[in-house]
């Protein structure tokens, strides 16, 4: 690994801040308060996810749960900076970041009203690859534990931040070169999204778990769709994420590290950073979304800034749809076990997102002592583009 990464023809990046962190612990922003009953829906609603043992009470006191419980994808929710904050350490001048993939393990404890998630962050590592997309590209990973209030392991996560020159990406112009204008989508188009959407939401409202031995390799699963997504839809997911909310978290160090990277400038370009001194003040100047490293998912000119055409949706939004779709066909007796999902391109403005997925496997002797069903998801927009492609094992009852 070296400090600094340059290549023929183009400006280097300067990682002669993130070298010595590699393998370290690192500080983030922990949530003051416990989940809420409106923490879990608003969750479910951010992310079109409309099984009722996430917001219908009535529903959920009946099931095996007695109450309320999360999707599975809610650790990211509770969690600071959508889970890639250990993957995005050390000051790269002039860059920004998009979110690049993650992978999850499930340890079976759910989240409920009252449960209160803690995380350790770590560095994990980082490697410096050329792209199309802008040069010299700094792929780092790291890694996050998220355990509750009782000290149970609810969930680890591994995130991959993709860190670039923003100027370098809008001098490509990748995803400039790809699109066109939004698409306007037919009154007859919407129907059709509409009844496939409802269609998916039937084949398991009840939450019916498939038996192990009754799951086929070959077996495809009930096609989900999401969207269009728009402004709209981006700013509710942003908001579902409560670490975004004014006021909700402190800022926590690991024990006995002389630079922990808690709250730090990671070197965004100009008009995307945090005024935290003023924040004290007018917290909007730390809000994120209106101002910060988030601007570009719901401004087009702020967009354009980082590289990207138009305003688009968030990594750690697909993967928690990769998982909460495949947690939903497991039904109330099953879960997601591990899932790893490398995000390929983002859902933008004006597009919708299709899930397909098949099982390719099956194992009777797993390293988690249950069996498990091996299956591969895809996401994919309106023109076939690959959004994210999923691996996943998924327990299922005998």
């Amino acid at each position: 690994m070296s400090k600094k990464s340059s290549a023929p023809g183009t400006v280097g990046l300067d990682l002669s801040d993130v070298e010595h962190r590699v393998g370290k612990p690192v500080g983030g922003g922990q949530l003051w308060d416990p989940c809420s009953t409106s923490d879990i829906r608003r969750w479910a609603m951010a992310m079109d996810n409309p099984n009722p043992l996430h917001w219908n009470e009535t529903f959920a006191r009946e099931s095996k749960f007695g109450g309320l419980v999360a999707p599975q994808s809610i650790a990211v929710a509770l969690d600071f900076g959508h889970g890639a904050a250990p993957a995005c350490v050390g000051y790269i001048p002039n860059s920004h970041l998009i979110f690049g993939g993650e992978e999850w393990w499930f340890y079976g404890v759910p989240v409920r009203p009252g449960d209160k998630l803690f995380q350790d962050r770590r560095f994990h590592d980082y490697k410096v690859t050329e792209t199309k997309f802008a040069g010299p590209t700094m792929f780092s990973r790291g890694d996050t534990t998220h355990t509750n209030q009782h000290g149970a392991l609810v969930a680890r996560e591994r995130s991959t931040a993709i860190r670039y020159l923003s100027a370098e990406a809008t001098k490509r112009g990748m995803y400039e070169n790809q699109l066109g204008e939004i698409k306007k989508w037919t009154n007859e188009e919407l129907l059709e999204i509409e009844a496939l959407r409802h269609e998916w939401l039937l084949s398991n409202w009840a939450g019916t778990s498939p038996h192990f031995d009754e799951v086929k390799v070959g077996d495809t699963l009930p096609r989900r769709v999401i969207g269009p997504h728009s402004i709209a839809t981006f700013t509710t997911e942003y908001r579902a994420f409560l670490f975004n909310i004014w006021g909700t978290f402190e800022w926590v160090a690991p024990e006995g590290v002389e630079d922990p990277w808690i709250n730090q400038d990671p070197g965004w370009v100009e008009g995307f950073g945090f005024d935290e001194e003023g924040a004290m003040i007018d917290p909007r100047k730390r809000d994120g979304l209106y101002v910060g490293p988030s601007r570009g998912h719901i401004d087009a000119e702020k967009a354009g800034e980082v590289g990207m055409a138009r305003a688009y949706g968030y990594g750690a939004t697909m993967g928690a749809w990769c998982t909460d779709f495949l947690a939903n066909w497991a039904g109330h007796e099953g879960m997601v076990r591990h899932i790893k999902s490398d995000f390929r391109g983002p859902a933008f403005e004006g597009d919708v997102t299709y899930f397909d997925a098949e099982v390719v496997g099956k194992e009777t002797d797993t390293t988690w002592g249950v069996p498990l069903v091996q299956v591969k998801l895809r996401l994919t927009n309106q023109d076939g583009n690959v959004l994210v492609s999923s691996t996943a094992e998924v327990e299922l009852p005998l």
